[in-house]
């Protein structure tokens, strides 16, 4: 690992460890995109913006665009697009969570997208989200909330209770799934939550007369870290698809010199359970933002037809005790370079046009490259990509850094692939000419 890699891991790593939920990981986009002079807008204002200028802006507090505006035309330049998801699988708090069973007080959860259930049992968890509260003054207000502390475990059953447990051991959401967050006291256990959470809003100043409601998954406390005899790899939570957005926002930073294009990446909330929201990419977010930028019918569709998506969703990697579950011709390597993905179903947007466009970027960037196609007999997951190719009219590849254990409660990652991935966008963004 090189030392400009290593810098460049040691960011995503903090990105990692201040994002639990979506809602943090915007804030923490929002913070660099600041930092670096992109200025915020609001979609119930009238937008005057200025070429070369950065800008940002947030739908439901989990779903962001940030875009930089190029000297020339959109509809003679079209757009550089970056595309990647805020949200991971994880177990969201019910809201009338208490409950009480032989003295242990547990708090009721649904289970959030395509989740791998076995690893979030006896995790430190805590809690990270969203609260919405009435003040001392009648207001509501809404307020970012991480706990940090850790707060609860999922017991496994004893072996000995389960003597197949290594065999065949299902687990049932509603039955084994609530933490457990403490045993019984004397308060009304349909109180103590809500308590709980206006004491830790309190902490951080907020002046809370009752919580009204709240948007809180829980999260293992576990930071992330390095791993392997020569730091090979990067094992947390959320890196399916936290890296994307963490290494596409870092490519669009990167190209800071006034640019003839416009550069624009989007990070969508509720991918892992469809897209289908007014802030998922299914919905009219980024083609609302994209129509007012292009101003009239005619230069949006010029717009569209000279513009490129990189839709960035993490692939998965060769697993070496499951070679089996790939095409033997098709099993992306750890540190071997961003995957392109391809699938003849549509289930990635990808042609064989904007293969060779990705990969020539990624030969412009000195990076190297590998594909992904699912077995003929299984399958196949899904990204962002087709919606966008399918609302927008857009050209899209679906490319991501290949990982291990996809949707657990903790991933691995190579250490040199997010910043492979990261070269290739920057050659996206700066030297493509858009033919």
């Amino acid at each position: 690992m090189t030392q400009q890699q290593a810098v460049f891991n040691q960011g995503l790593i903090s990105f990692l460890q201040s994002s639990p939920s979506p809602a943090h990981a915007v804030a923490t986009m929002v913070r660099q995109l600041e930092e670096a002079g992109y200025q915020a807008l609001n979609e119930g204002d009238d937008w005057q913006l200025q070429p070369g200028q950065g800008y940002w802006l947030v739908r439901g507090s989990s779903s962001l665009i940030a875009f930089r505006l190029g000297e020339q035309s959109l509809a003679e330049s079209g757009v550089r697009m970056l595309g990647a998801h805020t949200d991971s699988p994880c177990l969201k708090v019910k809201p009338q969570a208490e409950v009480l069973r032989h003295g242990c007080l547990q708090l009721g959860v649904e289970v959030y997208g395509g989740a791998l259930l076995h690893p979030w049992f006896d995790r430190d968890l805590s809690l990270a989200g969203q609260v919405h509260f009435r003040n001392d003054s009648g207001k509501l207000q809404a307020a970012l909330i991480n706990v940090e502390k850790p707060l609860a475990v999922i017991p496994s059953l004893a072996i000995h209770l389960n003597r197949d447990a290594n065999k065949n051991s299902e687990v049932n959401a509603q039955l084994h799934l609530p933490p457990v967050v403490g045993l019984k006291s004397s308060d009304n256990p349909s109180l103590v939550f809500r308590k709980l959470l206006a004491s830790w809003l309190g902490r951080e100043g907020y002046r809370v007369d009752e919580v009204i409601d709240y948007d809180l998954c829980f999260y293992d406390t576990q930071p992330p870290a390095l791993v392997g005899l020569n730091d090979e790899f990067i094992s947390s939570a959320r890196l399916d698809n936290l890296l994307s957005c963490y290494t596409g926002l870092q490519a669009m930073l990167a190209v800071d010199t006034p640019q003839q294009a416009t550069s624009l990446l989007v990070c969508n909330d509720h991918e892992e359970v469809g897209s289908a929201s007014a802030i998922g990419a299914e919905g009219p977010f980024l083609e609302s933002v994209l129509r007012r930028l292009a101003g009239e019918e005619q230069k949006y569709q010029r717009m569209l037809a000279r513009s490129l998506m990189i839709s960035c969703d993490n692939a998965h990697a060769l697993h070496p005790n499951y070679a089996d579950k790939h095409d033997e011709n098709h099993g992306p390597k750890i540190n071997a370079g961003p995957v392109i993905k391809v699938n003849a179903n549509q289930r990635y947007a990808t042609t064989s046009e904007t293969s060779a466009l990705f990969s020539s970027f990624c030969d412009l960037a000195k990076v190297p490259y590998q594909h992904f196609v699912v077995r003929s007999d299984m399958g196949c997951g899904s990204t962002i990509g087709p919606i966008a190719a399918t609302k927008l009219g857009v050209r899209v590849v679906d490319v991501g850094a290949p990982q291990w254990a996809m949707h657990s409660i903790r991933e691995t990652a190579g250490s040199k692939d997010a910043w492979y991935l990261g070269q290739a966008l920057q050659a996206f963004i700066s030297r493509w000419d858009g033919e």
